[in-house]
């Protein structure tokens, strides 16, 4: 297992216990749907370890408290402090309608309601205040702001995605 085969979920991000036990921080709105796995994946000097759960909960709603099975004591725990945690892509949960995981749209085609086909998503820039779409024409990158106000169409079949930007914004890189 890569990480190209799965998603990242967080980061244990401090002790909890003496008996091994971690917290993490998750990334994701919706914490609660991953308190009941039965295992995980976690990066150890670049490779994807599977660690089996025990058990875990919640901890201040938005932690993360787990205890490993073979994690028993604070050198184990110690040695996994501040480790990225992964899950195999499969166990996203499925979005609907306009929502998407920027992993998902990659290749997808841009088009602008008053421009026309802009071009390719190559990446997500969330370096940023606000998220950018990363869009390849012919060679030129063109940035476009992640705004719902903007995203008016979703479409996985055709792998299209339709906005709808202020006049002059995707001129301004084709000049």
């Amino acid at each position: 297992m890569t990480t190209k085969d799965c998603f990242y979920l967080g980061k244990i991000v401090k002790k909890y216990s003496f008996k091994g036990e971690l917290l993490a921080k998750l990334d994701t709105d919706e914490p609660a749907i991953y308190e009941n796995l039965d295992a995980i994946f976690i990066e150890v000097n670049g490779t994807l370890i599977p660690f089996f759960i025990e058990k875990s909960q919640l901890h201040k709603s938005d932690l993360l408290r787990l205890k490993f099975d073979d994690v028993t004591c604070e050198a184990d725990a110690d040695a996994l402090l501040k480790s990225d945690l992964y899950l195999p892509l499969d166990l996203l949960p499925k979005l609907e309608g306009d929502k998407f995981y920027f992993h998902e749209i990659i290749n997808f085609q841009l088009i602008d309601e008053n421009f026309g086909p802009v071009g390719s998503v190559k990446g997500i820039n969330d370096t940023t205040a606000q998220a950018l779409f990363e869009v390849d024409r012919d060679g030129i990158e063109i940035l476009i702001p992640m705004n719902d106000d903007f995203i008016k169409k979703l479409d996985r079949i055709n792998k299209t995605i339709t906005v709808n930007t202020p006049p002059g914004l995707i001129e301004l890189y084709l000049e």
